[in-house]
């Protein structure tokens, strides 16, 4: 199929880049002239793991980039709509969303033929329907149903994972305002034949969305605040209260072989210094604001948010155990992004913890594989230093703390034992064991455990 694909950000890329490696044809649409240049020379817009590689096997024979929306809809039979929807705490900003309807709509205008319109942004329940169909009708004036087709298709992407998770889909969710859409939908994906799919009707479809990860928020904080009470009691490690809970068989199914599968949703049910990224915190405030507005309070949603807004702090709270002043203190912070194999560090819970170890007056050697760039666009150089390596972070630190579960992390217990003076170690994941540190704090571990 020829495909257009509006906005080149996370989704929008790698959605565009895993569609034209199963062999549509794709032309991705961004208003930055210089993103459209990268694309077009397979330079990727974002860090994600296996993204260039692709890239370089279907640009320009499959995919190419340009910022003309209007021949590209008119070149096209299928238009995904990918441009972001931020939140400002009470709704999601649809400026981008209505921009882009109303663009697709004006070219609809003089298109012969049938088009298909499919919002893969996430936008809450009505959104398509109520929003973008009727900007879609009045531009084009033509009708929804019969001139072209309205649909709903949300994305199901982890960061550092989305290509794997592109290729190699859980679900696909097939969201129309009748079966023709959502039939031009299947063709798309005909390539996936084995995937479960979920035809329904738009709101579903971003219902379904918002619900998955709200559900996944839930069991981090779920295990965040299970943490702070173990933390809390004498003889009590967390991550041996989450083992003995992941062992139920609901959760690791035992095979008629003996042999236990472990899903990785477990890993949600673990505790850490919480959540962060460009989806869970933005897509669980956005559904509270929305129930607020349905007349349905969501408030188990309401503490999820709560106690992900306050799990940073017990990193501060472990510090201030063994320096209650932080001034010229060397602290070495061990992973930036929000999680490892990304460079997005949007809503991080590094974010606070920094900007405190910044404002009390410590002395901060950084360390991220990739986030270093972005971190140096929020935090600056004010008492901080970004380190290439390692070795070089953890030289003459009082304290480190690990905030991301980067792989490379897991040499660090033999590297502090080289150092000549042992630091208080902080491990704001639980990835390490214990009995590699001299002096260890972690996240939901009780005294004396």
């Amino acid at each position: 199929m020829r495909v257009s694909i509006v906005g080149t950000g996370y989704v929008g890329i790698v959605s565009g880049t895993c569609l034209a490696s199963k062999g549509h044809d794709v032309v991705c649409v961004d208003i930055d002239e210089a993103k459209v240049r990268n694309i077009n020379n397979a330079v990727p817009p974002i860090y994600e793991k296996g993204l260039e590689k692709l890239m370089l096997d279907v640009v320009p024979d499959r995919m190419r980039a340009t910022t003309d929306l209007h021949s590209s809809v008119l070149d096209t039979d299928f238009s995904l709509i990918a441009v972001g929807t931020p939140f400002d705490g009470q709704v999601i900003d649809l400026t981008y969303v209505k921009e882009v309807s109303r663009q697709i709509g004006r070219a609809l205008r003089e298109k012969d033929g049938y088009h298909t319109v499919i919002v893969k942004s996430t936008v809450v329940p009505g959104t398509t329907d109520d929003v973008v169909l009727p900007i879609l009708e009045q531009e084009s004036g033509k009708s929804a149903g019969k001139d072209f087709g309205v649909g709903m298709n949300p994305e199901f992407l982890r960061e550092g994972e989305a290509i794997v998770d592109f290729m190699y889909p859980d679900r696909i969710v097939l969201g129309g305002i009748d079966n023709r859409t959502r039939d031009v939908q299947e063709e798309l994906y005909s390539a996936f034949p084995d995937v479960d799919k979920v035809r329904t009707n738009n709101k579903t479809a971003e219902m379904i969305k918002y619900t998955s990860n709200s559900l996944l928020a839930t069991m981090i904080s779920f295990s965040n605040e299970i943490g702070n009470l173990c933390s809390a009691i004498d003889g009590v490690d967390v991550t041996e209260v989450m083992k003995g809970v992941h062992l139920d068989k609901r959760l690791s199914p035992i095979m008629p072989d003996g042999t236990r599968i472990t899903p990785v949703f477990t890993s949600y049910i673990e505790a850490g210094c919480g959540f962060g990224g460009s989806c869970f915190p933005k897509d669980v405030n956005a559904l509270i604001a929305h129930g607020r507005r349905a007349g349905s309070p969501m408030r188990l949603l309401e503490a999820v948010i709560d106690v992900n807004r306050e799990q940073p702090g017990r990193i501060i709270m472990l510090l201030k155990k063994h320096f209650p002043s932080m001034k010229d203190l060397n602290v070495s912070v061990l992973g930036l992004a929000f999680k490892p194999s990304t460079d997005d560090m949007r809503e991080s819970p590094a974010i606070p913890i920094v900007r405190t170890l910044q404002k009390e007056g410590a002395k901060i050697r950084a360390y991220d594989p990739v986030a270093r760039h972005e971190a140096e666009k929020i935090f600056g150089t004010n008492g901080i230093r970004y380190c290439d390596d390692l070795i070089s972070t953890l030289e003459d630190a009082d304290v480190v703390v690990l905030l991301t579960r980067w792989e490379e992390f897991g040499s660090v217990p033999e590297l502090v034992s080289r150092l000549p003076r042992q630091p208080l170690f902080i491990d704001g994941r639980r990835m390490l064991d214990s009995r590699g540190f001299s002096n260890y704090e972690g996240i939901g571990l009780g005294r004396k455990a």
